[in-house]
């Protein structure tokens, strides 16, 4: 057997070490590129599983590792499809590349919520637009009924006037909603709008008795004079219904006001009952109550938006709500 000889021994070292480096160079190298395709699966907004053949997960994100329990739901398939998991709606995608699955879950509750409401306002605005011609001749007999029929039966005709006119503000909530809402601003004082409010209150049946206290100050409102009549309607509206469900045989309504600098703040509260699901509250066509088509807050916080403001729920157990308009 030959010996080595000192320089070819120094040669082998050398390469041993450079075989080493390289090695350790590549290493270094997968695992830059595992880290990188890691974080840009974790990056990604959609639930992401890479699945092997046995089943088993290669890799997934922390959006999938949540959604766990879909992953036993999902089939491989070529098309996309949609499943609905825990009350929420998922678009799933998958693909397949060599050995591995891919599967993706993009939650779409929030777009086909949207789809829905675009529909059931669509639909809306159609019934409204046909039952507005007969409610128009309905109110239109009322009052001439109402100058003609006995005096025991005033009262009859005025509780059939009270019922149209509800009808009435339900169908300019749907179609304002269908159109969206729009403010044609113009100056004018909060006493013309008072006196609209107390007008409307006339027409909203109720029986108990109510207390309603609005601000004794008078002062100068740069808006959409109807609109906020609609928004304050609204809040009455509710808190009337709010206090006939109560089991007191006497309520408060109080609309309270406070100038800021840069915004007319008011405040709405009411002794009636409890509010039952705050995160309904501002969700088009949910209602918890027995009348109302769910429309009325959605619509005030969009009139209070058009005016740079903006409605919320101060405090839940003392049914405070907070409205503001900018100046």
């Amino acid at each position: 057997m030959s010996s080595v000889t000192p320089e070819e021994l120094n040669l082998l070292i050398e390469q041993t070490y450079k075989v080493e480096k390289d090695f350790n160079e590549l290493k270094a190298a997968y695992s830059h590129l595992q880290d990188t395709v890691e974080k840009v699966v974790e990056f990604l907004p959609n639930a992401i599983w890479i699945v092997s053949e046995d089943n088993s997960v290669f890799l997934q994100n922390s959006r999938a590792k949540e959604l766990s329990k879909l992953l036993e739901l999902l089939e491989y398939k070529n098309d996309d499809y949609e499943v609905t998991f825990e009350a929420r709606s998922y678009l799933i995608k998958s693909s397949t590349y060599k050995d591995k699955i891919m599967l993706s879950a993009t939650d779409i509750t929030e777009q086909k919520r949207k789809e829905n409401l675009a529909t059931m306002g669509q639909m809306a605005a159609h019934l409204s637009h046909e039952i507005r011609n007969p409610i128009g001749s309905i109110s239109l007999l009322t009052s001439t009924l109402k100058k003609r029929v006995k005096e025991q039966n005033v009262a009859l005709v005025t509780e059939i006037q009270k019922s149209v006119y509800r009808i009435e503000r339900i169908i300019e909530s749907t179609l304002m909603f269908s159109k969206g809402v729009q403010a044609k601003k113009k100056e004018f004082l909060w006493s013309e709008l008072q006196e609209a409010l107390k007008s409307s209150i006339e027409y909203y049946a109720y029986s108990k008795e109510i207390e309603f206290i609005f601000p004794k100050e008078d002062f100068k409102l740069n808006a959409d004079k109807n609109l906020l009549e609609m928004l304050f309607s609204n809040f009455l509206a509710n808190a009337i219904d709010a206090i006939e469900l109560d089991e007191e045989e006497e309520g408060i309504i109080e609309i309270r006001y406070e100038a800021q600098e840069e915004y007319h703040t008011f405040y709405i509260y009411d002794s009636g009952i409890a509010i039952e699901n705050k995160k309904e509250l501002f969700e088009a066509f949910k209602s918890t109550k027995l009348k109302g088509n769910g429309l009325g807050l959605v619509l005030s916080r969009q009139i209070a938006q058009a005016h740079g403001g903006d409605v919320r729920l101060l405090d839940q157990e003392k049914k405070c709500f907070e409205i503001k308009l900018e100046v």
